[in-house]
């Protein structure tokens, strides 16, 4: 037993107030004991904490996606992606377990072929489980990190809530322009949560073997353990024909 939770677990507690999904406590994160004064973590406390670090990372479903369903791309993709869509549509209806698991998808092919819907219909559901999500473009992502050496909390700490999140989400993988330091901070993100077990879900249009002359074998190699195989969705620009995201 731990003594009551001091001014430090109280900042920790952005989420406080919400119910706890297991029954256990009053939405605090902890489980008290009158008699003894005394609280213990409960087993809900380690999810809020999660999301009260993933506090200001971008974690909202964009709007094109936000009423999406898999019935829509099943009308659209099923004749294209039958086997993509069983696979995504199998990880998103078992999302807690494959994050707890470390598992994550990669979705790999060209152009307006779907693969930024697919992969936001697995944010979605991490989010609408309770989970924490990150989502960019990796573009935007390296911008945002070289933005975060000026501001107060700094790379380190940007990094350390970036690595936390039950969920990273990462479009255009292989995208951004080829530094030293690009690759560097790619590399640190992609490891931290390799070791981790933390879940990336990662689209890009490069195969394997391009991405790894782009991003580094070694991010290549830790991206191919944490998700498998990519989904390859590859095909013409069905943007504008059907109206895809």
């Amino acid at each position: 037993m731990s003594e009551q939770p001091d001014q430090s677990d109280q900042r920790d507690r952005a989420t406080a107030g919400e119910a706890c999904p297991f029954g256990l406590c009053d939405g605090s994160g902890f489980v008290v004991d009158e008699e003894t004064n005394t609280a213990s973590d409960c087993r809900c406390r380690a999810g809020r904490i999660a999301r009260a670090r993933a506090t200001r990372l971008e974690a909202r479903i964009p709007r094109r996606y936000a009423s999406l369903t898999f019935e829509q791309l099943e009308g659209d993709m099923l004749a294209s992606f039958p086997e993509q869509i069983r696979v995504v549509r199998r990880f998103a209806t078992r999302i807690t377990e494959n994050l707890q698991q470390g598992n994550g998808v990669w979705i790999m092919g060209d152009v307006g072929t779907g693969k930024t819907a697919l992969a936001m219909m697995i944010s979605r559901a991490a989010l609408e489980a309770g989970h924490s999500v990150a989502i960019y473009s990796l573009p935007r992502l390296l911008n945002l990190i070289r933005e975060s050496i000026e501001q107060e909390e700094g790379v380190v700490g940007f990094l350390d809530r970036l690595c936390s999140v039950d969920l990273l989400h990462v479009d255009d993988v292989g995208a951004e322009s080829r530094t030293d330091w690009a690759l560097e901070q790619l590399y640190s993100i992609v490891n931290t949560r390799y070791e981790d077990s933390r879940s990336i879900v990662m689209t890009t249009n490069l195969d394997p073997q391009a991405l790894g002359e782009q991003i580094g074998r070694r991010t290549v190699s830790r991206l191919v353990e944490m998700c498998g195989d990519p989904l390859p969705l590859y095909g013409t620009d069905r943007r504008q024909e059907l109206r895809l995201p």
